[in-house]
């Protein structure tokens, strides 16, 4: 006999089922906080009252130019208001965000505008030249809404419309549309497209909203919060940052530009308690001169590369306090976190950065990160040596590659996100990434870490930036080829020779860098090293010392 069943008689309705969306936070922190700085640039003060009322108008403007349910609006912006302000109107009309990184050429601007066949695009008059020259290209060019910022660089945008006047077609009373169900797409964010087109990674509110709490809870964000962007909104939606300090009712502190002397006068001058940075942006501010260190200890959100635990020490020191995060555009940003433990604290400061560089455990809203043997799909022992995948899955991973099944299929192949990662688990069940699978060099049939190069050469103290990548060697196979930034003042003093011999004091000689470059590094918008360049460099550099051999 079978036993019967309620589960038939309790179906969900709307008085114990709401679709989850982040776009519930602003109406939250309007009503509670109506009256509280949402957002701070310059001369410019919003409430979240006035927040909510120009996203609102944002939300009515777009639709009474005929935007649809489930049609995309893209904006070239830096992190000004009027970006913030797209991360709710543009998904308040029911319509999919697309924020496209700023330092993009025509090219690729107008190959994402008609991939994901964007109605409108709104641009900062800054990017007005490359943003024309990216719709002459295209047949059926969106809308162009023009943001004035009184801080932008003097460039004209002949715009179609003005986004203050286009504002103020809008109805500021028009409640923000929430999603029918929450599988609904939020926003599509473009990767980086190195090996080709990039791909467009979409993702669905439920994700933003899971994300955004993770951020808001692991980051200890609240209503005294306040958020200083030096990291890019267009980078994952600023790591769902742009939803989750709203929900904590706390301050956005908007940056124009990513400044070492421009981040600390907003640190001194707004008493910021947190922001995020790729290392290469710490970096910058461990040796900006003449810096003084915070009156107030600042929560640091770090990730983006994995920092050397020399950079995390130099910035613990200097009165920041450093999580590190992982993750990628294909998890909404952060999916794992360092997280603090009983006893580190008392743990000598280059031991604790040592810990702290490893990419930790899965966020609060994911379900699961491990690391898979990448020939049998099993789990490695948890013995901090064996090398696999790093994997992850949960409610926090895209829906899947815009008009690209093969893609999505390979990504989310065996009910994972497959990374690319290669890392180990240690036995506490903390995660460590070695390397990206394609950085391993292999040399004479040996694997060597990139990363284990970057650590040691990180702890020169003249070092700024390093990144090591594989150059073609016709006895070996690979060698390693280390690419270096040093400090202004010790380019006179430091050579390629000196860094080849510190690394070999402190490495396996057949680990060591047999070529050093000094030179400025090439990174992406949000402050990654651009390896593919360097890669690109090295293979210049030894095809050039191969034909003056001969």
């Amino acid at each position: 006999m079978m036993t019967p069943t309620f589960e038939h008689e309790l179906a969900p309705n709307e008085a114990n089922h709401v679709p989850l969306s982040p776009l519930s936070f602003l109406k939250r922190a309007a009503q509670v906080y109506p009256e509280r700085d949402a957002v701070v640039y310059g001369g410019r003060r919003y409430s979240y009252r006035q927040l909510h009322q120009r996203s609102r108008a944002l939300a009515s403007a777009l639709e009474r130019v005929g935007v649809q349910p489930g049609e995309r609006v893209a904006i070239l912006a830096p992190n000004i208001p009027e970006m913030l302000e797209a991360h709710y109107g543009v998904p308040g009309a029911g319509a999919v965000l697309v924020c496209i990184n700023i330092r993009l050429d025509a090219r690729s601007i107008a190959f994402i505008l008609r991939h994901c066949a964007a109605k409108v695009l709104i641009c900062d008059r800054e990017f007005g030249a490359v943003a024309r020259q990216a719709l002459a290209i295209l047949d059926a060019p969106p809308l162009l809404v023009g943001i004035d910022d009184a801080q932008a660089e003097d460039f004209d945008l002949a715009h179609d419309l003005d986004y203050e006047s286009f504002l103020a077609q809008g109805d500021p009373n028009r409640a923000l549309s929430a999603p029918q169900n929450e599988w609904q797409s939020i926003a599509i964010n473009y990767t980086s497209g190195t090996t080709g087109d990039p791909k467009g990674v979409v993702l669905h509110h439920r994700g933003a909203y899971l994300n955004a709490c993770a951020g808001a809870l692991v980051f200890q964000f609240g209503p005294r919060s306040v958020y200083l962007w030096t990291l890019p909104m267009f980078h994952c939606n600023g790591w769902s940052h742009t939803w989750a300090v709203t929900l904590s009712g706390g301050t956005h502190v908007c940056l124009r530009k990513v400044q070492p002397e421009a981040i600390h006068a907003a640190i001194a001058e707004h008493a910021v308690t947190h922001l995020s940075a790729a290392p290469v942006v710490m970096s910058m501010l461990i040796h900006a001169g003449h810096a003084e260190e915070p009156a107030r200890p600042v929560s640091v959100i770090t990730g983006g590369a994995a920092p050397p635990s020399a950079v995390i020490a130099a910035m613990e020191a200097r009165g920041f306090s450093i999580t590190h995060a992982y993750g990628m555009t294909e998890s909404y940003g952060p999916s794992t976190l360092c997280l603090w433990q009983p006893g580190v604290d008392e743990l000598p400061l280059e031991s604790r950065a040592r810990f702290m560089s490893r990419q930790g455990v899965a966020h609060p809203m994911l379900e699961e990160a491990t690391v898979l043997d990448t020939d049998t799909g099993h789990p490695v022992p948890a013995d901090g040596s064996t090398l696999g995948e790093l994997v992850v899955r949960g409610n926090t991973v895209m829906k899947g590659y815009l008009d690209n099944p093969d893609a999505t299929r390979s990504a989310l192949a065996n009910g994972w996100l497959h990374t690319g990662d290669l890392a180990v688990l240690h036995p506490d069940g903390y995660v460590e990434i070695k390397d990206r699978a394609k950085d391993i060099i292999i040399s004479g049939g040996e694997n060597i870490s990139s990363l284990e190069i970057e650590e040691v050469l990180y702890q020169h103290p003249e070092v700024v930036e390093a990144a090591v990548v594989a150059r073609p060697d016709a006895h070996w196979g690979e060698t390693p080829h280390a690419f270096v930034t040093l400090r202004a003042d010790a380019q006179a003093s430091v050579t390629a020779g000196d860094l080849i011999r510190w690394c070999r004091e402190r490495l396996a000689h057949f680990k060591a860098p047999r070529h050093v470059s000094l030179v400025e590094l090439p990174k992406t918008a949000t402050g990654k090293i651009q390896k593919f360049v360097l890669r690109e460099w090295a293979r210049q550099q030894e095809a050039q010392a191969t034909g003056a051999e001969h």
